[in-house]
């Protein structure tokens, strides 16, 4: 297990995933610079915890902020990308600015954050990108095109960015959960069943997380998944 007290950019971390990694990293010692879309969810102060206000839709935006975070932290040398929506139904549900919030959060704005952090993180001694996917990224499914195809697009961006960061000591590793038991699922029609069974816990995926990171520097975690031990959807009432 690292030892080492690390800076690291974990987006999504006011709730869910995003939280529990949060959590998980600060309790190992690291200093975690907590993005979100609304600070104010950060009502506590706790050491080694920078709030970071972050709209990750704002694409434009990105860069300076990115920059600006560098400029302060200097010693970043990792990012967590946690943060991601679900949306589904079929393709004409959706409307036009509907697809491309959806893509501009799952996906676009990963790739824009990774455009501006990858120099600094390639200069450095040891560092890593670790990105939430998901089962939604390894087969289609119905009423899930768009949000499969933002999981699918940063899958093969993950794969591609591995390669060209083979040289570097930067490493990139993407994990999948299944359905996670998280408020992702308040506003959609389906969630996990009531068995501990059906779904899995943010702090698995925080484990996995930390799995990763933590592993000795000449190895990468190329990719994991993870699945409840049985799959049960459950619908809501209408």
């Amino acid at each position: 297990m690292q030892l080492i007290k690390r800076t690291i950019l974990v987006t999504g971390a006011s709730s869910g995933i995003g939280r529990a990694v949060a959590s998980k990293l600060l309790k190992q010692g690291h200093r975690v610079l907590g993005a979100s879309r609304d600070c104010s969810k950060f009502c506590q102060k706790i050491d080694d915890f920078i709030p970071v206000q972050l709209d990750l839709t704002r694409l434009a935006e990105l860069p300076q902020k990115m920059r600006d975070v560098e400029h302060q932290f200097p010693e970043l040398d990792a990012v967590v990308f946690c943060a991601g929506k679900g949306q589904f139904g079929s393709v004409e549900e959706f409307s036009y600015a509907q697809i491309e919030e959806l893509m501009a959060l799952n996906f676009t704005s990963q790739a824009f954050l990774v455009r501006a952090l990858l120099p600094g993180l390639k200069r450095k001694e040891h560092s890593d990108l670790i990105f939430i996917g998901s089962e939604a990224a390894l087969k289609g499914s119905r009423k899930g095109g768009l949000y499969c195809a933002s999981k699918f697009a940063l899958r093969g961006f993950t794969q591609a960015l591995r390669e060209e960061c083979g040289k570097s000591s930067v490493r990139v590793c993407l994990i999948n959960p299944g359905m996670v038991k998280t408020p992702f699922f308040d506003h959609l029609s389906f969630e996990p069943g009531d068995d501990d069974s059906n779904f899995i816990l943010p702090e698995d995926v925080a484990e996995a997380v930390c799995y990763a990171l933590n592993s000795r520097a000449q190895i990468v975690i190329d990719e994991i998944n993870l699945s409840p031990l049985n799959k049960v959807v459950k619908f809501k009432k209408a």
